[in-house]
């Protein structure tokens, strides 16, 4: 059986229990929790995904994160993400939940902060390449390279502008 989430309506209520391959072939609301990661100077994660993942090869992100169990609330699936991606123990804290339309499928995206103090350890099947900026240098980083559509959709819900 494959990776089991709670499949939810547009107000975020609990329909069911199915698998997320399910889910998304059948493009049924489900939760995923995600997490901007900063220094305590203010500087910003990105990284960039393998290029053998399926899902955005090669592309950039400034979100860790990844659907969130069965059971779980979005700031419990939060920390599990960055400690199964970064290796890393934090206190995420919730920051704005949207119905995201998905590249792949719709879900319900939380969007987490967490100030990281502890130096990662990259889970290589999930980010090939990261690197941490200011918000200038990141602000330019979107504007220069491939980023998770996604990604730029909570970005811009982040920084308070209307999704295009």
């Amino acid at each position: 059986m494959g990776e089991l989430v709670e499949r939810v309506d547009d107000q975020d209520r609990v329909l069911g229990i199915v698998e997320r391959a399910e889910a998304i072939r059948n493009r049924w609301l489900h939760r995923v929790a995600t997490t901007i990661c900063r220094r305590p100077d203010g500087r910003v994660l990105i990284h960039r995904r393998p290029p053998t993942v399926s899902r955005f090869p090669g592309q950039y992100n400034w979100l860790v994160g990844g659907a969130v169990n069965v059971g779980e609330s979005y700031e419990t699936a939060a920390a599990r993400e960055l400690a199964e991606e970064l290796g890393v123990t934090a206190s995420p804290r919730l920051v704005l939940k949207f119905l995201c339309p998905g590249a792949i499928s719709p879900y319900w995206l939380g969007l987490h902060e967490a100030v990281i103090t502890d130096e990662p350890t990259m889970d290589p099947a999930e980010i090939a390449w990261h690197t941490w900026l200011t918000p200038p240098e990141f602000e330019q980083a979107v504007r220069r390279h491939p980023f998770v559509a996604d990604g730029l959709d909570a970005w811009r819900r982040y920084r308070g502008l209307s999704p295009e």
